[in-house]
Parts: structure tokens; sequence; C-alpha cells
């Protein structure tokens, strides 16, 4: 089976849906399928086309403004050339808009749209608006849909979606996060327990610190900027950890040397996918209270570290997050709320130990990526 995807970003540049596409595309059977995939080159420095894992790339050198066009022309030379069974696009976003160009010229090809949004609804809606019903035709044309969250799925239903909608949500590779799989017990404790050493003294955190730590891009959405605040009601010993970049970064960095903060806050810039799970290893609690939440893998892989998680009940959270049970909720840009429940996890051993047990057991039966894997699969071949 030929699949043409349509993707704004992919590798070497990775978020939750470009880690998605290739977690999904290295388990499916290259003698079954063949993946294109048209992209953008968004520094231009990559290679206009190269094979990576069983996908071959494509990158388009224009703005994101053109992209939906320049790739569905693009796409629709390389189906003359060669059909494609299906095309599958990534967000109903730049993707999205190339998918649907290329739908209205070959109909009888099936559609499928992948919704792996994290942005509010009505930040969505101030960026297409002027062209609001070009935009719901993404959906109304769409012959199979899948989201990566309930929340999203609601979503697709309330823009007049007509084709089936499932839940397919990101994965976590649960080796990658565990301490040592492939070492024995004693041998992979004390293995993970030298590199926590190393890393905290690498960064100056000292033994008594109590470490929440945060991975998110540093934008108003993720909350950073009310859990910097929450440091003023913790403890002196509690520091706090962010690694990310983004458009807030220096207003975060002023934010904290406001509130004399910068003993007790780090900031340590971009850190790459291999390296994440040594990160949050050091780490005590994990907490990223979002104003919004398409799914949420970070607190998938924070989880599968072992970490406990503090969240807001927004968006697709609340499809894994139950409170007191595999996590704990605090307040929407309440930053007493924060801190509160951080100040929890640090004095009830038992409550801790709960969530960190329910969670981890929860991330290893519904977020391994072979399983979701095959959920795509299926959404990909079936009927339509």
């Amino acid at each position: 089976m030929r699949i043409l995807i349509f993707s704004t970003a992919y590798l070497p540049f990775v978020g939750g849906a470009e880690l998605a596409i290739k977690e999904i595309t290295d388990r499916l059977s290259p003698g079954e399928f063949s993946f294109d995939l048209i992209t953008l080159n968004l520094d231009g420095k990559q290679k206009a086309e190269e094979q990576m894992g069983n996908v071959r790339v494509i990158r388009l050198s224009c703005s994101k403004v053109l992209f939906p066009f320049r790739a569905s022309s693009r796409a629709i030379a390389l189906h003359q050339e060669k059909p494609y069974d299906r095309i599958w696009s990534i967000m109903a976003s730049y993707g999205g808009f190339a998918g649907l160009f290329f739908k209205r010229r070959f109909p009888k090809i099936p559609f499928v749209l992948t919704l792996q949004e994290g942005d509010s609804f009505a930040h969505i809606y101030r960026r297409v608006f002027f062209i609001w019903p070009l935009f719901k035709m993404i959906f109304t044309r769409a012959d199979h849909i899948t989201a990566i969250s309930n929340y999203l799925a609601d979503w697709a239903k309330r823009m007049r979606a007509t084709c089936s909608v499932e839940v397919v949500p990101n994965g976590v590779d649960i080796q990658k996060f565990e301490y040592g799989m492939s070492l024995p017990a004693e041998a992979s404790a004390q293995a993970g327990n030298i590199e926590k050493e190393e890393i905290r003294k690498k960064i100056g955190i000292q033994k008594e610190d109590k470490i929440v730590i945060t991975t998110s891009r540093l934008v108003a959405k993720n909350g950073v900027g009310d859990l910097i605040e929450a440091m003023q009601y913790l403890p002196e010993n509690v520091k706090l950890v962010i690694l990310g970049t983004g458009s807030l970064e220096e207003s975060l960095k002023s934010k904290v040397q406001s509130a004399k903060l910068e003993k007790r806050v780090q900031f340590l810039g971009f850190i790459s996918n291999q390296e994440l799970p040594q990160y949050l290893h050091i780490a005590d609690i994990f907490c990223r209270p979002s104003l919004s939440e398409g799914l949420g893998i970070s607190f998938l892989e924070a989880m599968a570290a072992g970490l406990p998680v503090i969240a807001t009940s927004v968006g697709g959270i609340l499809d894994f997050l139950t409170d007191g049970e595999t996590g704990l909720f605090c307040e929407v840009q309440n930053p007493k709320s924060i801190a509160e429940k951080i100040q929890l996890l640090l004095s009830d051993g038992v409550l801790r130990t709960r969530i960190i047990d329910n969670a981890g057991k929860m991330v290893r039966e519904r977020y391994e990526w072979q399983g979701i894997a095959e959920k795509m699969k299926n959404a990909l071949t079936g009927s339509m």
C-alpha cells in the first residue's frame, strides 16, 4: 500500500506529531507499506529528498502559507507517476489543507486526517476565521479521522466530520524512559544512581534539594510562568529545572530575576529526545500547568520515567490523569494551587508511591508504541 503523508514539519525537527510519524512508520512492514512524506525545509539546511527509516522524505523550500499549494501540486505529480492508495494529513493545518486540495483533485483516494493539535480551539479559530468554511472542509472531506485524545475527537465531531472518528493516541518508548531495562535490577539501580548524581552535580543541584522539572515549549499555553511564580510559595530547597526553548524565554527569565529566584530556577534550553530520560531521572516531580493540551506526551514520558505528575484538568490530559490515582490536578493559572500540590507530593510518601505505581502501569498498558502502530495500521487500511 502506497501512502502519501503531508506534514508541515518532520525530523530533525522533533515534536509530538513528528515523533509519532516516525514511531508508527518504523513499526509497519516495508513489505506492506511504502511511505512518501512531503514537508517543509524549515531551516533551509536539510536535504531536498532522503530516505529516513521507512519513509521517503521530500522537503519543499517555501513559506508555510504556500505549503498547501506547493505540496498538493508535488503530490499530484507523484501520484500521476505512481498512484497512491491513501493520503494522510498530520493536523488540520497546512498539512490538512494540502490533503484537502489533493482530495478535491482525486476524490476517490481515501483521505485520512490525524489531529495532533495542542493549542486551544479559540487560538486556532483566531488563525483561520477568515477562511473558516474552507478550514471546516478539512474535516468534512476526510474519509477517516484519528485523534490523539477524546478532546480532539470531540472537536472533529463539532466541526461536522461525517466520517468515522477514533482515538489513536501518541505513545511512549517505555524502555527508553525506564532505568536500564537490559540490566539486572541491582546493576540498573547502581548505574541509574551514578548517572543521576553526575547530572545533578553538573547543573549545581545539592543532595538535599528537591527537583521539580518541566519539559515545555516556552509559550503561553504551557503555563511555565505560573510554575515559576509557584516557587515563591515553596521551601528554599525546592528547585525548578526547565527544559525547552520558545518565544517567551526572555520574559520568563526576567520573571525569575524580578522574583529573585535565580538560585532556584534553571533554564537548560533544548535537550534532545535521546538525552531527555536522564534529566527526568534526576527530578522528584514533573509539573506543567497547561492552559490547553491536545494530549500531553511529556506527561506520559514523565510517568514512564517514574515521576509523579502535576497537571491541569484541560484537554487530552483527562484521558490519562485521574486525580489522586495517576497524578494530581492543580488549578489553571493558580500558582498557589500548583505549590500546594508540589508540597503534597513532597510530604506524602504513600500518595507519591501510589501515583507513581498506578501511572507507570497505565502507561505500559495503554501507551506502548507497538500497540498504537497496530491501531494506526488498521485506520490506514480499513474500508472507507
